[in-house]
């Protein structure tokens, strides 16, 4: 359709690929995706909220989904300034930000660097690395480093392959009762394919290593933190662990629940982040 702008350019020429529904005046939501998926990753928020009358924004990070598959640029800081354009370019205020996973450390950085200046109004986080994934000098960590490295080796070994087999804990398809979804699966996996290989590689230090601790001090708003107590992806310890680091913490931990939760469980998860918004 002629005149509908769907990419913006960030700093260095990057073209940063979003989707902007709804009414123009009304308060605005901003999902960031997890890796090495897309804003394709929200389409159930980004529905459920368009009919509750919010205006709803989902990005693709650089080098994932619809955006330029840069050579470099694959870390918080500038993931975080895409997100900065973005908002300066839509002029959106008095915005509430959700970030899934890796999104949910876009989205810390983001709305502790930029927030203020953007009049950031709230913040979700699901199933988010904050406030780090491996041991840094601001926290214990969780994760040995070498789990990342066997997952860069296996990305680059076989791409297709990997990704074909890692929604099944993402999922919790693994385990027991669980009832593998092939429709789910195969828009993982579309998602991901889509995506720039050296982009995901890089992601996976930037998920990983970047320590948030003094981002999740430093943010002033009200902060939901939703995290499944089955997550095989980023364990709920991350959940409790920001919960303490910030100063206006909600916390909110599903009992059995996996990595996707915003997916497979969308109406839990679409209501209580609505119940956010509206306290």
């Amino acid at each position: 359709m002629e005149g509908v702008v769907t990419t913006i350019k960030s700093k260095d020429g990057a073209e940063i690929f979003f989707k902007d529904w709804g009414p123009k005046d009304a308060q605005p939501i901003v999902f960031h995706h997890g890796w090495p998926l897309s804003g394709d990753d929200w389409d159930a928020q980004m529905l459920f909220f368009l009919s509750r009358g919010y205006r709803v924004i989902a990005h693709d990070r650089r080098g994932h989904g619809r955006s330029t598959q840069t050579a470099d640029g694959h870390d918080m800081d500038t993931y975080a300034a895409d997100v900065a354009a973005l908002a300066d370019k839509l002029d959106l205020k008095n915005a509430v930000h959700v970030g899934h996973s890796t999104g949910g450390g876009e989205a810390t950085r983001y709305v502790a660097k930029y927030g203020r200046k953007n009049h950031v109004a709230k913040l979700v986080l699901i199933g988010a690395v904050p406030p780090s994934l491996v041991k840094t000098a601001g926290y214990e960590g969780v994760i040995p480093v070498d789990v990342f490295d066997g997952l860069r080796a296996q990305l680059a070994a076989n791409r297709a392959e990997f990704y074909w087999t890692f929604p099944i804990p993402f999922y919790g398809y693994n385990r027991e009762g669980a009832a593998l979804s092939e429709a789910v699966r195969q828009n993982w996996v579309r998602q991901a394919m889509m995506g720039a290989a050296n982009a995901q590689y890089d992601c996976i230090k930037a998920f990983s290593e970047t320590d948030f601790t003094g981002d999740l001090r430093s943010i002033e708003v009200p902060v939901l933190i939703l995290h499944g107590e089955d997550d095989q992806i980023v364990p709920v310890a991350n959940g409790r662990a920001t919960a303490e680091l910030l100063k206006r913490p909600t916390l909110k931990v599903y009992p059995k629940l996996p990595h996707g939760m915003a997916t497979t469980y969308a109406d839990r998860i679409n209501a209580d982040i609505l119940g956010f918004l509206k306290a």
